[in-house]
C-alpha cells in the first residue's frame, strides 16, 4: 500500500468529484484517477461506485473512511507537534480569514510584517467557508463566529459592528420616509448561498419584503454595488470609514460580532504561528479604533 493514495482516497470521499479533486490537489483528473484505481488494487477492493454525476463510496469504502481518517489525524497530529516545536518564527503559517479582513486590513500592514519577520510566508485563505484547523487547512483564523469544537486556543481580538449604508448619491436621489428606514429604496442582498451569514439573516428577519436591486455572493461586490448607486447593504462600519457613504441605519439597532483569534492548541508554541498572532492583533486590530473597541470617528453624518 502506498500510503500516499489515502491522500486521494480521503479527498475523492469528501468531494464526490475528481474534477473537484484534482484542482484541491493541484493534479490532473487522470492523476486522482489513477492514484484511486491503484490504490484499490492494492487493498482488493473496490471503494467507489462511478457514476456520471460523481464518485460515491461503497459499503467498503465507507468502511475504509474511518480507518483513513484516523490515520489522517495521527499523521496531522504529529505535524502539528513537529511545528509547534520550531523556536524561530521562519516558514509558512497559513491564515484563513475573511475576505474583507484580508484585503483591507491584514493586507496593508503586511510590509510591516515582512520587515520584522522576512523569514515567514504568509499564506492566506480567504473564504465564506470555515477553514478546518483541525485538518492542517489552516494554521491560524481570524473569525467573527467563536468555535464550539476542536482542540483550539480562541482569544478575542476585536469587536465588529454593523450599519445600513446608502452611498451619498443614492440617499439624495432617494429621500427618507419618516419611519421607513428602506421606503423607497432597494436593497443590496445576499444570495441564497450565503443565507447563514449574519447580514442576510438579519434582513430576511428585519425586512423580508424589501426590494432587492442587486444579489452578490461577496462583501466587496455589495459595497462597489453600493459605491455605484444601486441601492443600500448592511457593511461592516470599519469598511466605510474612506467610503463618501450615508448611514441609514445606525449600529444600536443592528447587530454585532466578536473577531476571535484561533490557533490550534498544538501550534500555540510555535514560534512563526505565535508572531503571527501577536502581529494580527497588535498591529491589525488594535491599531483600528473600529475594530477595537476605541472611540473612532464618526464616517458620515447621522442616519438617514
Amino acid at each position: 500500500m502506498d500510503w500516499n493514495d489515502l491522500k486521494y482516497f480521503l479527498a475523492v470521499a469528501r468531494t464526490g468529484s475528481l474534477t473537484r479533486t484534482s484542482a484541491d490537489l493541484g493534479v490532473s483528473q487522470s492523476t486522482v484517477g489513477r492514484r484511486i484505481a491503484e490504490f484499490e488494487e492494492s487493498i482488493g477492493m473496490v471503494l467507489f461506485q462511478r457514476h456520471q454525476t460523481g464518485y460515491f463510496l461503497t459499503d467498503e469504502g465507507r468502511e475504509m473512511l474511518g480507518h483513513a481518517e484516523r490515520v489522517e489525524d495521527s499523521i496531522l497530529a504529529l505535524e502539528r507537534g513537529a511545528a509547534g516545536l520550531d523556536k524561530t518564527p521562519a516558514g509558512t503559517v497559513r491564515l484563513a480569514t475573511s475576505e474583507n479582513l484580508a484585503t483591507d486590513l491584514i493586507i496593508p500592514a503586511l510590509p510591516a510584517f515582512r520587515d520584522r519577520y522576512p523569514g515567514i510566508c504568509l499564506e492566506i485563505i480567504t473564504s465564506t467557508v470555515t477553514a478546518e484547523l483541525g485538518r492542517r487547512e489552516a494554521d491560524i483564523a481570524l473569525r467573527v463566529v467563536r468555535p464550539t469544537r476542536g482542540n483550539l486556543t480562541v482569544r478575542r481580538v476585536g469587536h465588529m459592528t454593523y450599519s445600513v449604508y446608502g452611498s451619498r448619491d443614492y440617499i439624495e436621489r432617494h429621500p427618507p420616509i419618516a419611519g421607513e428606514p428602506l421606503g423607497g429604496r432597494h436593497f443590496i442582498a445576499w444570495d441564497d448561498g450565503h443565507a447563514f451569514m449574519p447580514a442576510a439573516a438579519w434582513l430576511a428577519r428585519e425586512y423580508p419584503g424589501c426590494k432587492i436591486a442587486l444579489v452578490t455572493s461577496s462583501l466587496p461586490a455589495q459595497i462597489a454595488a453600493v459605491r455605484a448607486g444601486l441601492g443600500l447593504a448592511v457593511i461592516p462600519d470599519f469598511l466605510t470609514v474612506r467610503e463618501d457613504f450615508i448611514r441609514v441605519i445606525p449600529p444600536d439597532q443592528m447587530f454585532s460580532a466578536e473577531v476571535w483569534l484561533v490557533t490550534h492548541a498544538d501550534l500555540v508554541a510555535s514560534a512563526r504561528v505565535r508572531a503571527v498572532g501577536d502581529f494580527l492583533t497588535e498591529e491589525v486590530m488594535r491599531a483600528n479604533p473600529e475594530l477595537s473597541g476605541r472611540q473612532a470617528p464618526a464616517p458620515t453624518p447621522g442616519a438617514r
